[in-house]
């Protein structure tokens, strides 16, 4: 790729780098040997071979080196440069001293995993156009490995198979259902056998959801499942249980924006079971009103489903928010494991999804066993335990009666963010986001938008309500200070918390407090009584898996969202995590975040008892207001073409462009002369597609980009005015601000 910089839009530029037989054992490559003796124990041993370490996706290592009384000595064995100020949420694989992992937009490089080494790197053509329907950054998280084959996916919705020593491409497939709807890729894939799986991302935009299985030697299409209906007026549904699923969607449903249902994380395989279980997006519109007037259950939105690799047939699912109007995806990481229940060792997939319960579920047949709630939450009053159903409280949470606002938000008690299960400890161990939003939705039905957005809500985080409150219509206020939450989002109440939880239970054993509510990431703990954990701040901190005390925290100047990994070579354990901000909300970076200081480049780094000192990112340059508007652009331009195009600034840019302080894309208000001189061509041209910023001009027009521009300018003059004035009174630029978040 020719590299061209260009001012302000250069922020988006991807820098180029300027249990068988032993009979059975025996017949398998170096690297299935090694994955299949490791994997079958619970947690990880000296190699790490799936993205969460061994089958049950635990996130725990049996490695024991590294300890509480010599952690302390930590420091850096090397780091990886991925030439990139996009977001990291991958765990790496490690098999036989060789490190795989996949970065930016499905990027995929293999290192040795003793010394950093770059053994291959796989950097493919991507059609950057599908930034336009990709809501939460180009964020990628893994690949999978097996028999001599690495797995990833692109962007743009094209699964790789790539040679584990070479990374040639052995084969590749487009996952597009030939819909030409809005989708993307930022899943890692799963292999079941003989098949590997993958899904996308898209529900807020116009997608129906599916999940295809390929051929792992040839790439050829074995089976496909979605997970919603088609309009049954179109004829049959594609296999049995859509028959079935149908009959939970009013007739007259949405059918032209897609449904939602997204399966862009949580596919996991079960071999002790043979099942792969999916974790079910949310609906699209966002309300069940808009969705599916008359109600129903819009299966499988938000469920787990258990499906036949074979086949791709259902053997079970279990719906954790019935017609789901929240956003509250089923899509974070599952965990299998055994526990005690009833004194019945019983086989159980523990799952913390959006809705703010931990689930233990049984693995056999998708029988709830316990629904414990993690956060206060107010959608429902509590799980039936015989039904499995939540107790609805549409009083409180029904916004299509005017707005509402709702616990957990739309960002979950939990997330994508892996949770690590410790079997010594009998613990669960992630990050929970105690947070609600008010919500609010249009009247009537709006029409709908091919590839863009179509959710349908606009979305205020309880941090920030105070704030925006008084700018809303009086209306407005006067609802929202009516609602019982009102005196919670005034006592301030919100909170994330690295807790240490009883799976059975819910009940929290310790927590460690994160600096604020966009501060959260994944876990790794280890045999030793170690739990490992990033931060947005930039710090790499180990815990004790008992206590919860601090035992070591490391500076690295880059914030961490992704889950650690450990791993052994030669005799040394190695503990590896990815850095760089970004995934949901990545323009927003927060003032405590590193990215808020220094350079958001993203790296691998890898750590080891008696290490070095971590180098940081440079900082960034001082604040300077921003620089004057050519003058004569849009000067006369009406109230009503700014308004036209402040209107088509939020519902199409917004998500992307928050024109906020240090945001890793582009402050629109701070544009230079020469990017004023080519607009409209970066805008419906698409000139900078290969950097980022995709192309419009199949939606706008030429008067619609101008309008977009005209409202940016007169943004750009107002800014710099309140900008010169805090300089000369001398007070910071970046004075706090919040934002409204339609179609979030």
């Amino acid at each position: 790729m020719k590299k061209t910089c260009f001012p302000l839009f250069a922020v988006f530029m991807l820098l180029p780098a300027c249990g068988g037989s032993e009979s059975e054992t025996q017949a398998l490559t170096p690297e299935r040997k090694t994955a299949t003796s490791d994997m079958m124990q619970v947690g990880a041993g000296r190699d790490w071979p799936l993205a969460g370490g061994d089958v049950g996706g635990t996130y725990f290592s049996r490695l024991e080196d590294i300890t509480p009384e010599n952690v302390s000595s930590l420091g850096l064995a090397w780091d990886y440069p991925l030439y990139t100020n996009r977001g990291q949420e991958a765990t790496p694989v490690e098999i036989d001293g060789v490190l795989v992992t996949s970065s930016t937009a499905g990027r995929a490089v293999a290192l040795d995993a003793a010394t950093g080494e770059e053994i291959w790197r796989f950097d493919p053509e991507i059609d950057m156009q599908a930034n336009r329907v990709a809501c939460c950054d180009m964020v990628n998280r893994g690949v999978a490995v097996d028999d001599g084959r690495v797995f990833v996916a692109t962007l743009d919705g094209v699964l790789y198979a790539l040679d584990f020593k070479s990374g040639e491409i052995l084969w590749q497939a487009d996952t597009h259902d030939g819909s030409g709807r809005g989708l993307s890729s930022t899943g890692a894939p799963e292999v079941a056998g003989d098949v590997v799986l993958i899904g996308n991302s898209g529900a807020e935009y116009d997608v129906r959801g599916f999940v295809t299985a390929y051929d792992v030697e040839t790439g050829a299409a074995r089976w496909r499942f979605y997970t919603v209906p088609h309009d049954p007026e179109a004829g049959p549904q594609e296999n049995p249980e859509l028959e079935e699923a149908v009959t939970t969607w009013d007739p007259e449903s949405r059918w032209d924006v897609g449904g939602g249902g997204t399966v862009w994380d949580a596919i996991h395989y079960d071999p002790e079971f043979d099942a792969v279980y999916i974790g079910v997006g949310n609906g699209g519109p966002y309300h069940r009103a808009k969705r599916s007037p008359s109600g129903g259950d819009n299966l499988y939105l938000s469920s787990i489903v258990a499906l036949d690799p074979e086949t791709g047939r259902v053997k079970w699912h279990y719906q954790e928010t019935p017609g789901d109007s929240w956003d509250f995806t089923a899509t974070g990481p599952m965990t299998l494991t055994t526990l005690e229940i009833d004194g019945e060792e019983t086989p159980v997939l523990l799952h913390a999804p959006k809705n703010g319960f931990l689930y233990v579920i049984d693995r056999r047949n998708g029988k709830l066993l316990r629904a414990n709630a993690l956060v206060f939450q107010n959608w429902t009053s509590g799980i039936n335990a015989e039904t499995g159903r939540p107790v609805m409280t549409p009083e409180n949470a029904d916004y299509s009666t005017g707005p509402k606002i709702i616990y957990p938000g739309t960002p979950g008690a939990s997330n994508w963010h892996p949770f690590s299960y410790n079997p010594q400890t009998g613990l669960y161990y992630g990050a929970v986001l105690e947070m609600g939003n008010l919500m609010m939705m249009t009247p009537g039905q709006k029409p709908y938008k091919e590839k863009g957005i179509n959710s349908d809500a606009s979305l205020i985080f309880t941090p920030d309500l105070p704030a925006v409150l008084p700018g809303l219509p009086s209306f407005v206020q006067e609802a929202v200070k009516a609602l019982p939450e009102w005196s919670r989002v005034e006592e301030g109440l919100d909170k994330s918390e690295l807790r240490a939880i009883d799976p059975l239970t819910g009940e929290t054993v310790w927590a460690a407090p994160y600096a604020g509510w966009q501060d959260r990431s994944g876990v790794l703990t280890t045999a030793s009584g170690l739990v490992f954990a990033g931060d947005v701040r930039g710090f790499f901190n180990v815990y004790d898996a008992e206590s919860g005390d601090l035992l070591k925290s490391i500076d690295t100047g880059a914030s961490i969202i992704a889950a650690p990994m450990t791993y052994e070579v030669d005799g040394v354990q190695y503990v590896a995590v990815m850095a760089g901000w970004g995934g949901g909300g990545w323009p927003y970076v927060p003032r405590y975040g590193a990215a808020y200081e220094r350079r958001n480049d993203g790296r691998i780094l890898v750590f080891k008892l008696g290490g070095g000192e971590t180098p940081k990112p440079d900082k960034l340059p001082p604040l300077e207001p921003a620089p004057a508007a050519p003058e004569d652009l849009f000067a006369d331009a009406s109230p009503e073409t700014i308004a036209h195009g402040r209107a088509l600034f939020f519902d199409n840019c917004a998500i992307c462009h928050s024109n906020q302080h240090r945001s890793i894309s582009p402050d629109l208000r701070r544009m230079q002369p020469y990017t004023h001189e080519i607009f409209n061509d970066i805008l419906l041209e698409g000139l900078l597609v290969q950097n980022g910023m995709p192309s419009w001009g199949d939606l706008l027009m030429e008067e619609d980009a101008d309008a977009i521009h005209a409202y940016l300018i007169g943004e750009q003059r107002r800014i710099r005015a309140v900008e010169l004035e805090l300089q000369k009174e001398g007070l910071p630029l970046d004075q706090p601000s919040a934002a409204l978040l339609s179609n979030y």
